[in-house]
This record gives C-alpha cells, structure tokens and sequence, in this order.
C-alpha cells in the first residue's frame, strides 16, 4: 500500500498542446514516454464500491496489466490525497484474490463485481526535477465511456515522486498564469461513476449546515458543479472566509472577477475561456 498526492487540472483540448509545450520550455523538464492506457473500473449493480468510496480499475498499457485500488482520500492544499494498492496482472482479467488484505475484504459482495464504466486516453509524460523534488506531469487526451454514453477527458495531473509537497501547487500556478486550467476535484472514477449513473453528486449547501464554507468547500462545489453542469447556489452560501484568503493571497480582482460570472449563471465549464480561474484557485490553496 502507498499513499499518492496529486493536484489535476482539467483544460479544454485546445489548450492541453499549450500546456506540454509550456512545461517542456522549463529547464527542470524532461520529456518521457507516451503511452495508451485503457482502464476498466468495477463495481456491483448497486454501486457497494463506490458507497465503500473507493474505486478498482485493471489498466492496459500495451501488454502490461495493473489492477488498482484506491480509496477517496481527501484534499490538502488542493492536492488529492489518498490510499493505493497496486498489483502486476498476467492478462485482463480482474484478480479478486488480491483483494483478501485490502479495506474492501468482508465489506461488498466481490462476486458481484462486473465493469461499470471505462477511462480511455493518451498519456504523455513529463518529469520535473529539481533540487527539492521530483514531480511526474501526466498529460491525459481522451474520453470517460459507460456503455453508448461518453464525455471528455482533457486533464494534466501533477502527481508527487519525492521530495516537498509544496511544489505540486507551485508548478500548477505557473501553469494556470499561462493557459487557462481548472483545479479540479472531481477525481476521473467519480466521472465515469457520474456517466454510468450510478453517482449523484449532493448539494454544495446540505440542509442544516452553515452557509459559511471554507475554501476546500469552495472548491469542490465549483467541481460537483463543474460536473452536473448546474450553477453556483451563490445565494445559499458566506464566501466572506473564500474573499478573505483570496484578498490576502493577492487574488481578490480574480474573485470578484468569478463570483460575477457565477452571479450572471455562467456555467464553471465555460469559465476556461480565460486564465483567471485558474489563477483565483490555486492562489487559495498556495497560501
């Protein structure tokens, strides 16, 4: 079991080119390979998985087959953080054995696993060293599938190999001050379960709670909403802790900026048209 830390941005596919060319300029960049990955995710008819908040996949890349679990985590400093288990396959097929010594033993009905949705793409990667970490960029072109349903999938993942985690949010700055990106939480498995229909995201504001929401919240309701498509509930929330920060991290123009087009019902996807988003969110969680 290893734990993984990474920040993903989501791009619109004519600026992800942008990106690569951007972060390949950097003289701490090297260019890896590039590679197509297939990844099958699974669960039961009634979605025990994804109550259980994990997510199990068997990805391809060429003849080599991985099978992953991983658990939901949480978020720090807008990096995902969770748990992950990894295991080499002979083939395509789903190993339950492997399962025995994980969270998911005794807790949902392993013999009812079957494939629930898919996540198709081209990757390529680029390594960013330095001399306090080392960072593995993943640019990834493609689409979420579930059955004849399907949706884009334009995302650039920085994902933590060693050194100071500090430098994740660093690097998804730079890049958010040169093509427009959008810090998403919204992990790939919560899409693919949202396509298949067997994921329905809750309120941003559930009955009963405060309407002052922290930035993290802040955050992941852009993302729910950014997903479903839905409007901001500006009128059921205080973002009067989110301007704050904003204002002290050097990013209170960029909010006002957001919170009018939020006011004016524009939807968080096309909010990519410019690169102020990008910059207003990860500028609150830099701090």
């Amino acid at each position: 079991m290893a734990e993984e830390l990474e920040i993903k941005l989501t791009l619109k596919p004519e600026d992800l080119a942008s990106a690569l060319d951007w972060l390949l300029d950097q003289p701490e960049a090297t260019r890896e390979n590039k590679k197509v990955l297939i990844n099958r995710y699974y669960d039961t008819p009634d979605a025990e998985l994804n109550g259980q908040k994990a997510a199990l996949r068997v990805r391809q890349s060429g003849d080599r087959f991985i099978q992953t679990l991983k658990t939901k985590g949480d978020f720090v400093a807008g990096a995902h953080r969770r748990q992950e288990w990894e295991w080499p396959l002979p083939s395509a097929e789903l190993d339950l054995g492997l399962l025995a010594e994980t969270p998911l033993a005794g807790q949902i009905s392993l013999e009812r696993l079957r494939t629930v949705f898919e996540t198709n793409f081209e990757r390529q990667i680029v390594m960013l060293h330095d001399d306090h970490s080392s960072i593995e960029v993943a640019i990834d072109r493609g689409q979420v599938l579930s059955g004849a349903r399907f949706r884009p999938l334009n995302e650039v993942e920085f994902e933590l190999k060693a050194g100071d985690s500090k430098a994740l949010i660093g690097w998804a700055q730079k890049l958010a001050s040169q093509v427009p990106v959008f810090l998403n939480l919204v992990s790939k498995a919560e899409q693919g379960y949202y396509l298949a229909g067997l994921y329905a995201p809750g309120p941003v504001v559930r009955a009963g709670e405060a309407k002052a929401i922290s930035v993290t919240e802040f955050l992941h309701g852009l993302s729910l909403c950014w997903l479903t498509g839905e409007p901001f509930p500006l009128d059921q929330v205080d973002l009067t802790g989110v301007a704050a920060t904003a204002r002290r991290n050097g990013v209170g123009v960029q909010f006002e900026n957001i919170i009018q087009s939020l006011k004016d019902s524009k939807v968080v996807a096309d909010m990519l048209e410019s690169v102020t988003l990008g910059q207003l969110q990860t500028a609150l969680v830099a701090g």
